[in-house]
């Protein structure tokens, strides 16, 4: 019963860590997150019609929406507290990165798959929104919206004032 679909994870299963990775920040999580995916669209793979990513990509961006609804994000009580590093020996791309990583971390999960499909996947506004599964009018307003608060967060601020200096 594999009709292409060992093949296809062969080939993209890296891409689709990649994309989940922007989405959740969390390596193991993504690794879970394309998993489930592709448990997923292995069993309707005699259906899928096409190219096959537009359908996994649409799973993992429903699944993940499912995941961020139901999930607890209390604190974990913890024993011992883990090493911080010095930010002193962080070098100024490091920094950077967390500042962008934490500003869109702070956005809502679907503005944060807009920003991840369109700029950080390359996708087209349309081909985020067939794969959100929403109306392009609703992609474009969640983009808006997304870049407004990126716009305004203290971290970006922050961000833009280190790079004029440069």
């Amino acid at each position: 019963m594999d009709d292409g679909f060992a093949g296809y994870v062969a080939q993209r299963h890296l891409r689709l860590r990649r994309m989940a990775y922007l989405l959740v920040r969390d390596w193991d999580l993504a690794e879970d997150l394309v998993q489930t995916a592709l448990a997923k669209a292995w069993v309707a793979w005699r259906r899928i019609e096409g190219d096959p990513d537009r359908y996994v990509y649409r799973i993992i961006v429903n699944t993940h929406a499912s995941w961020w609804r139901r999930r607890w994000r209390g604190e974990v009580p913890t024993e011992i507290l883990p090493d911080q590093a010095d930010p002193r020996d962080l070098a100024g791309e490091v920094s950077d990165q967390a500042a962008l990583w934490d500003a869109i971390g702070a956005l809502s999960p679907r503005q944060r798959s807009v920003i991840v499909l369109h700029y950080l996947e390359g996708r087209t506004l349309a081909q985020v929104a067939d794969l959100v599964g929403c109306s392009l009018g609703t992609v474009k307003t969640q983009l808006s919206r997304a870049l407004a608060r990126l716009r305004v967060d203290p971290g970006m601020a922050t961000l833009k004032l280190e790079r004029a200096d440069r």
